[in-house]
Order: C-alpha cells, then sequence, then structure tokens
C-alpha cells in the first residue's frame, strides 16, 4: 500500500469520524448555553515542541542525581513514542540515534521548522531527513554543552525530569499522541490554525513587504507559508499581511458569547498616540522585556504569534486597554486583545470569559532560542495553579498545546488530509504532497497534518491519567468551540470540517473535584498533595 493511498484512507475516517454532531448535555445550568458542563475554556498556547522531544520516552524517566525524580503510576498507559528500537536503531541513521537532553541542557537554539523543510524533512514518509533538512547546530558560544552535537542536536529529547509538570500532568488528566499540526511550518501557521483553521485567503491588498522583500516567500497563493507580522499591529518588525474571512472570535461575537487574546507584553512600552492637529500620530511600541531564569531579558511581545491581529474585525491595532475590567472578554476599545494581565483581573473578580488564549511572555514560552522546558514549566504551572483556585474551575477545561514542532524530529507520519500541489510543497515529491486535487476549497499550499505536537486536557472532566490516540490538530480547538457554543463552523475551506474531536480526552458522566498543585520550580507535586 502506497503512503498516498493510507493517507486517503485515513482522510476518509477522519471526515467520517468529524461528521458526527456533538450530543447536547442535559440538566445543566442554562444549557442552552453549552453542549457540554464546560462553561470556561482556557487554551494555553505554547511554542515549537515536537511530541518526540517531549513525552517521546514517557513515562520512563532516568531519574538522575540532582534532578527532579519521576515515578509513573503502574497503571500509566503507553504512547507511540521512542521505542526501544528508535532509540538504538533509527531511520535517520546509526550517527543520528535519538538522545536525552539532560536538564542542565534546558537552553537550545532554534531548529529549522520551515513548511518545506519539514516535509523533506518527512521524506515522503520515511521520516529520515531530520538532520539534513531541519537541524540546526548550537553554536559553541552560545550552547557551550550542545555545539559537539551538530546537526545531530534534532534528535534531543527531555525526559520527565526536565519536563516534569507536563509529565505529572500527564499522570492526573489526559494526554494524546496523535495530535498534529493542521500543516507543516512554523508558528504564524499554527497560531492561525488554531482560531481558523484556514491560512489561505490572504487580504493581497492590506500587505506590506519589509526591507528585505522576503514577502514573496511568506506568501504562496495568496496563503501564508512563512511568519509574516500581522497588518493590524502598530508592533510590527518585519512583511505583515492580513487576512480576509472570519475567525473563531468572530463566531463568538455574532453570538455575544465573551472571549479573549490575553498575551504577555500586549501592553505597549510607549502607548499610542493619536493624531493631535498637525501633529502626527504615533505608533505603539512594545518593547517590555521580561528575564529567564538565566537572567537574560527577552522582549516580551512576539507581533506573529497574536493571531487576531491579522483580522480587521478583531485587531486592536494600537494596544490600546479595555475602559474597565468589566470590559474584558467583551466589546470595547480593547476588541478583546488583552495583556496577560487583563486575565488576572478578570479571574479575581471571577469574571472569566468563555474562551480565553493565554499566550506567555517570549521568555516563557518554550520556544528554543528565547525560551526553556524550564521557564515554561514556571508560567504555565503558576497558570493552573491559581486557576484551580477560582471560583470558576468546576466548570472550566483547559488545554495546552503547541504552534508546531521547530523541526525537532518525531518518528510519526500523520494522515494527510488534505493535499496540495504548489513550488514548496515536497513531501511526496518535488512540488507535491499529493495530487493537489483533493485540498478543502481548491487551496494549494496547505499540506497537512503537519508534525505531531503534545496536547493536554486538564479538568475535572478530563479522563485521569489517559492517553488518547484519536486524530486530531489545531483546528480541532477550534472545532470544540464552535460545538460547545453551538456556534456553526467557519467553512469556506477551513480545516475545522473535517478536524477530529477532543472529547474522547473528557468523561462529563464524572467531576473529579481534587486539585493537582504542582510546586513551578520542580514540577513535582507539591507536598501537602
Amino acid at each position: 500500500m502506497t503512503f498516498q493511498t493510507l493517507a486517503s484512507i485515513l482522510a476518509m475516517v477522519l471526515a467520517l469520524q468529524a461528521s458526527t454532531p456533538p450530543t447536547p448535555v442535559t440538566g445543566l445550568p442554562d444549557d442552552r448555553e453549552t453542549t457540554t458542563p464546560i462553561k470556561h475554556l482556557v487554551v494555553i498556547f505554547q511554542e515549537n515542541e515536537s511530541l518526540d522531544h517531549y513525552f517521546g520516552v514517557y513515562p520512563r524517566a532516568s531519574n538522575p542525581p540532582g534532578e527532579p525524580v519521576f515515578d509513573a503510576r503502574p497503571d500509566t498507559p503507553s504512547v507511540d513514542g521512542l521505542s526501544d528500537k528508535l532509540l538504538a536503531a533509527n531511520p535517520n541513521g546509526s550517527a543520528n540515534l535519538p538522545f536525552r537532553l539532560g536538564r542542565s541542557q534546558n537552553y537550545t537554539c532554534d531548529q529549522g521548522h520551515g513548511y518545506t523543510a519539514e516535509q523533506q524533512a518527512f521524506d515522503t514518509g520515511l521520516m529520515d531527513m531530520f538532520p539534513q533538512f531541519t537541524a540546526a547546530a548550537c553554536s559553541a558560544a552560545s550552547f557551550p554543552t550542545l555545539a559537539a552535537y551538530g546537526t545531530r542536536i534534532v534528535m534531543g529529547y527531555y525526559d520527565g525530569n526536565t519536563v516534569t509538570a507536563l509529565w505529572n500532568y500527564a499522570q492526573h488528566f489526559a494526554m494524546s499522541d496523535a495530535f498534529h499540526g493542521t500543516n507543516f511550518g512554523p508558528s504564524t501557521l499554527g497560531a492561525i490554525n488554531l482560531v481558523s483553521g484556514m491560512t489561505g485567503n490572504v487580504d493581497m491588498a492590506h500587505t506590506a513587504d519589509s526591507a528585505t522583500g522576503s514577502l514573496a516567500r511568506d506568501v504562496v497563493n495568496r496563503v501564508i507559508v512563512g511568519d509574516p507580522d500581522p497588518y493590524y499591529d502598530d508592533c510590527f518588525s518585519g512583511d505583515r499581511v492580513a487576512f480576509q474571512g472570519k475567525n473563531i472570535g468572530d463566531l463568538l461575537n455574532a453570538k455575544n458569547i465573551s472571549w479573549g487574546w490575553f498575551q504577555g507584553g500586549f501592553t505597549p512600552s510607549t502607548p499610542y498616540s493619536g493624531k493631535t492637529g498637525t501633529t502626527p500620530a504615533i505608533p505603539a511600541k512594545c518593547q517590555t522585556a521580561t528575564a529567564r531564569l538565566d537572567k537574560k531579558n527577552v522582549v516580551a511581545y512576539v507581533p506573529h504569534h497574536e493571531p487576531f491581529q491579522y483580522y480587521k474585525t478583531t485587531a486592536n491595532p494600537h494596544h490600546l486597554p479595555p475602559a474597565a475590567t468589566d470590559e474584558i472578554g467583551h466589546d470595547g476599545p480593547a476588541n478583546h486583545q488583552y495583556d496577560l494581565t487583563d486575565f488576572w483581573k478578570a479571574a479575581a473578580l471571577d469574571q472569566l470569559p468563555s474562551v480565553s488564549f493565554l499566550k506567555a511572555p517570549a521568555a516563557q514560552n518554550g520556544h528554543p532560542g528565547n525560551s526553556s522546558p524550564l521557564d515554561e514549566q514556571l508560567f504555565v504551572v503558576d497558570t493552573i495553579n491559581r486557576l484551580q483556585s477560582t471560583g470558576d474551575w468546576d466548570a472550566t477545561l483547559v488545554v495546552i498545546a503547541w504552534d508546531d514542532s521547530d523541526g525537532w524530529y518525531d518518528h510519526v507520519v500523520g494522515p494527510i488530509v488534505n493535499d496540495s500541489s504548489s513550488r514548496v510543497d515536497a513531501l511526496t515529491a518535488k512540488h507535491k504532497c499529493g495530487t493537489g486535487a483533493n485540498s478543502l476549497a481548491g487551496i494549494q499550499a496547505r499540506c497537512g497534518y503537519g508534525p505531531r505536537l503534545p496536547l493536554l486536557l486538564i479538568s475535572g472532566y478530563a479522563k485521569q491519567n489517559f492517553v488518547d490516540s484519536t486524530v486530531t490538530d489545531q483546528s480541532s480547538i477550534t472545532r470544540f468551540i464552535e460545538d460547545n457554543w453551538t456556534l456553526g463552523r467557519i467553512g469556506a475551506g477551513s480545516f475545522d470540517a473535517i478536524a477530529g474531536p477532543l472529547t474522547n480526552m473528557l468523561d462529563f458522566t464524572q467531576f473529579h473535584p481534587e486539585q493537582v498543585i504542582l510546586d513551578p520550580e520542580t514540577g513535582q507535586l507539591k507536598p501537602t498533595q
């Protein structure tokens, strides 16, 4: 059976699976609002990790001296991870075997994760060309403990002695070993797919090329394949694009359901100054920096990580603050785009929006090069510890997801549910990801599903110590929102039409009230637990 034939069969299975409508839950307080007991969804959207990079050897931790100990529960299910065979004889060759990165190696350089490069690394599904196409050797000056690995660095992985909190969350809640980037490629694609499932429909009347002239590399056939900044954002630094069409915020607004995107560093370091008489307006600047664990300061706000700024209907170009705390989640000057501090202001008053997207400051978003698993752990654990103390916890679902794989090795090729034929495709042949004949809405340059990414669901309704192998993708989060609040579909070629469900990771017949409070530094359970 060929790779393309297998992909087609899997695609049909997914389409049938995704076509099943949600079953409304009855007997709930105000069950007209949601189809499940979930009244508050909080999406923590992190950066650049493949599943094998974080969970490849789960739940087997090395437990060396001096690192936090992780001991799995005896009933822990296995994941489709790095088997003993893959660790000892890998398709990338004997010189490129996967290897453990220790806790002291938490800072690594950024790997290559371009739309084309990731397809080339997959090598028609053989998964054997990562060192050649997505690896980026770490310099001796910046990463002295990693330089000796050369391009083999792309095969590195962490275990439960470094990503300790995530492994402990998996022990007490639900994780997936079949969650994928909707498409191949970098951060902007993941962010846009999270909120619309549609990286096409670039508004070519609202684009701006930077001095480097790289817009032609970022946009192909009105589809983004790179990392341009949002057109409707004062704090841009490179190419800019806008999107036509709808996103999940538009659907929530149409039903008057509260929501918001909350990002570290969104409050400008220099506020916008409107035009006064003959004095021109001064755009906002976003240069506030926060410190990593190693005391290095990193500018907190990254424009191309903010997907709603690409759409005129949901943008807050000048980074205006909400007029009052009561506005948070609702219409107003901020237009649903906020700083992270605004989320906690609303939480303190038990006024969480129905849907919240949280984006860590760059120092804590997990992105190699500017963050680390340990910095990321501080953000994730602090967020979840605080959420468990709110009055809304018994109706809250937290989704922890990532935007792309960063090019880190992962051994699984997902089903190609949307093929493509364009000059930037290279999965099954040069300029090919399948034939492109069956692309959603006929739009090319959206080959997917892409690499596997981690996914965890945290809630009293999450199945405990559960690993789900239902094939899902970033637009599955969009679909959950659509279904839970009965919004309808974005459609028009969005992946939401075929997205697999997240609900197999949840059990709405029982609620587990016990809290899981972790130490943000070690990731281990607090002694009182």
